[in-house]
């Protein structure tokens, strides 16, 4: 080795030394630091300097090592996401005091690296702040007046349990994979609530549009993304990283299309559906002179991805997961076929027939529960410095994910699985949403959609889509597992994602007329 070689050597390793002591002494002053004036903060184990707890999470599944951490540290901890700071709150108790009771402390939204990259703070789902409250607001009314949770989006929905039926019946019992179907025609109802008009299940674009979207929201969830999370400098080196980012650049080059020819047949009097009355707005504030208003191209496009996203995927995903546990428990499948027949008979199911259906009722609610498609919610952080339940948690920063502000995760597969809330909360029983009379109970503990000023602006189109999707579909077929398969063989593990999909899988639908 020459002198050279060897002073290089020497002084990489000196520089290598410098920054480990020097990240263990800032690690040491932060961990000290906790400020006795501001309060106690929420017990957790203790991270490592940079790493944080990450050799103790299974990047895999991260809710289950946050249930079993708050086993040993209680209903509110601290762990730490790398870097980031987070405050998980676990069990019904404190995720409702925290989502309902203190609605507003804990109402924003924490935004990681790989949502702030692709949003920029616009949109509904990953945005902040007033843009947040005015997208929120108009996208809730928008919805309510195309017909979201009323009349109209039930006629939108028969309008489209035909088609579904039809791609079904040519299988002529054959097994088949639920996932493309259900898809489409669930995409298909909020895409006629925000474009005016359905798709066929065989248009380019629009298969293109859900399957892309199915795909990014798989990507989302995967370790690979979760270390981006951590330590957004490894961006260059993971693929799932730029295979999201081209599936983002696709989705906002087709919303812009469909957007552009929208536009071209635009009637400010007989808006046909979101964007129509988006776009009539921005022309409205623009004639007007204001030209610094929400309603700009960033904003229209993605609270429409937003939309199509999460109206695609948690629907359509939870009736993936009603079908497959129908195959696995035929015994409940052959009750709820009973119940249809006898107070429907075969005409279309409608919404107003929920009330006398409760047994189809309790399946449909313990369906969501144990299917729990998104165990940690989308991380909230508070809007300002909170003391709850006697712990200190700072105020989060939500301007950029660059600003290491405090996460906080609502636990909500700790809330549909919380053993003091649900008698066998590890089992598929559709009693937990029955009384001793057979009729349907609420339960306060139901949080599938989560709660407080984040929950799910679309609860009320999913509720209905999900009740008419599931009994048209158990009224004209039964569901199996494939020829050789046997029930006990049907696999429940969810795939790894950012929400839980059923794996991969097949099932029989065997005609019943």
């Amino acid at each position: 080795m020459s002198l050279m070689e060897g002073l290089l050597q020497t002084s990489s390793t000196v520089t290598l030394l410098g920054t480990v002591l020097f990240l263990l002494v800032l690690y040491l002053c932060s961990s000290g630091s906790s400020s006795e004036e501001q309060g106690k903060e929420p017990p957790g184990p203790r991270p490592l300097p940079l790493l944080g707890n990450m050799l103790q999470l299974d990047l895999k599944k991260p809710y289950c090592t946050l249930c079993e951490l708050s086993k040993k540290y209680g209903p509110i901890f601290t762990v730490h996401f790398g870097p980031k700071k987070v405050v998980v709150l676990a069990g019904y108790k404190t995720v409702k005091q925290a989502l309902v009771n203190q609605a507003e402390d804990f109402g924003d939204r924490d935004i990681t690296p790989v949502f702030y990259d692709f949003n920029q703070g616009h949109g509904i789902l990953f945005a902040n702040g007033d843009s947040w409250k005015e997208m929120r607001r108009f996208a809730l009314t928008n919805l309510r007046d195309f017909g979201m949770g009323k009349k109209g989006s039930e006629e939108k929905i028969l309008e489209e349990i035909p088609y579904l039926i039809e791609v079904l019946e040519k299988h002529e019992g054959k097994a088949f994979d639920t996932a493309q179907p259900v898809l489409y025609a669930v995409s298909n109802i909020i895409s006629a609530i925000v474009y005016g008009s359905r798709f066929e299940y065989t248009d380019p674009l629009f298969t293109g549009m859900v399957d892309r979207a199915k795909e990014s929201i798989h990507l989302t969830g995967s370790a690979s993304i979760q270390m981006y999370n951590m330590f957004p400098w490894l961006g260059p080196w993971i693929n799932n990283l730029t295979r999201l980012k081209k599936n983002i650049a696709d989705m906002k080059m087709e919303v812009t299309e469909l957007v552009r020819g929208l536009k071209e047949t635009l009637n400010p009097h007989m808006c046909r559906g979101f964007v129509d009355s988006f776009l009539v707005r921005k022309q409205t504030l623009e004639e007007s002179g204001n030209m610094d208003s929400f309603y700009h191209d960033d904003n229209l496009v993605f609270s429409v991805g937003n939309l199509f996203a999460a109206g695609t995927d948690t629907t359509g995903t939870t009736l993936r997961w009603g079908l497959l546990l129908m195959a696995k428990y035929p015994h409940i499948q052959d009750q709820v076929q009973e119940e249809i027949s006898r107070v429907i008979g075969s005409r279309q199911p409608l919404v107003e027939d929920r009330k006398n259906l409760p047994y189809t009722d309790a399946v449909i609610h313990e369906t969501q529960r144990l299917a729990n498609i998104v165990p940690m919610s989308i991380p909230h952080t508070t809007s300002r410095d909170v003391t709850f339940q006697g712990y200190f948690i700072k105020k989060g920063s939500c301007a950029s994910p660059l600003l290491q502000g405090t996460s906080v995760i609502p636990l909500l597969t700790s809330v549909l699985q919380d053993d003091s809330e649900w008698e066998s909360p590890n089992t598929f029983n559709p009693s937990h949403f029955l009384d001793e009379q057979g009729g349907f109970v609420k339960r306060d503990a139901f949080m599938a959609f989560s709660a407080g000023r984040r929950v799910c602006l679309g609860e009320g189109l999913a509720r209905m889509e999900l009740f008419l999707f599931f009994t048209s579909l158990l009224q004209c077929f039964h569901f199996s597992p494939p020829p050789g398969v046997t029930e006990d063989d049907l696999d429940l593990t969810p795939l790894l994602g950012f929400t839980l999909n059923p794996s991969p899988h097949q099932l029989s639908a065997v005609s019943r007329v």
